[in-house]
């Protein structure tokens, strides 16, 4: 079951569409559900929503499985850049100019993108529905990988799995790697991140998402008692390469 509504996230003063999954059984049932908070929230669901026609198909996936999970997906900001401001939690100076030849900064707006989940849309999620409040998860794609990262380390008491997937870590390598580094994050109770052989974006090579998904890693895994990493045959970087990998990290994090 669908549902979709608007919000105004206060901390950027712009509205956002917001889809929530429920369980087939919800209605006829008195039970609470853990939560999933995903970004690219219009790209998870179904194709017919998605940006380049291919979803992850987790509707199809929760339907046909015995999971039984509240998934939040939260489009991201289609205007211009914002999508890498929204996912940014530090300003990324030259980026702009090597990717798109634009003189601008980008990124900064990633630490109130994620204040405003945290303090508004779960809050607004847990009243709204019957959730449990303290089995709150989430997990995101390319730059929303570096955001369920960064929100991981900034809010571990809260979300306690994260799933980062071909993780964009070198939009904000150096400050990444140091935030985790200066974290406590034994509350997280599992970690999962992948890289494909295959990614490319833009000037961004499959050599570069790997060799910076392995630093990251090398420091996680000293932090997080259950952390997976894998890296991906032949996996390139989009909707259909991530939809194969949605059984097993939903297996992995709700096992």
């Amino acid at each position: 079951m669908i549902e979709k509504f608007e919000v105004f996230i206060s901390t950027l003063e712009r509205e956002r569409r917001i889809t929530v999954f429920l369980p087939e059984n919800y209605r006829d049932s008195s039970k609470s559900y853990p939560v999933l908070y995903m970004h690219d929230g219009q790209n998870i669901f179904e194709d017919r929503d998605a940006s380049f026609g291919f979803s992850w198909g987790i509707k199809d996936y929760l339907e046909q499985s015995s999971l039984e999970l509240i998934v939040v997906g939260i489009d991201c900001n289609h205007t211009g850049y914002n999508r890498f401001n929204e996912y940014g939690p530090w300003i990324n100076r030259s980026l702009a100019q090597d990717l798109f030849g634009q003189d601008e900064d980008l990124g900064g707006e990633g630490d109130a993108y994620i204040s405003f989940i945290v303090h508004e849309l779960k809050q607004l999620i847990d009243s709204k529905y019957r959730t449990l409040p303290d089995e709150t998860s989430m997990a995101g794609s390319s730059m929303g990988g570096l955001i369920s990262t960064y929100a991981a380390c900034k809010y571990s008491h809260i979300f306690r799995k994260i799933a980062s997937l071909s993780s964009a870590y070198w939009f904000n390598q150096k400050e990444i790697e140091a935030l985790i580094k200066d974290c406590d994050l034994s509350a997280i109770e599992k970690f999962y991140m992948d890289v494909g052989t295959k990614e490319i974006t833009a000037s961004i090579h499959h050599q570069d998402y790997i060799d910076s998904s392995d630093a990251v890693y090398d420091i996680l895994k000293e932090k997080v008692s259950d952390c997976r990493y894998e890296v991906i045959e032949d996996a390139e970087h989009n909707e259909a390469a991530w939809r194969k990998r949605v059984p097993k990290i939903f297996k992995y994090l709700y096992s």
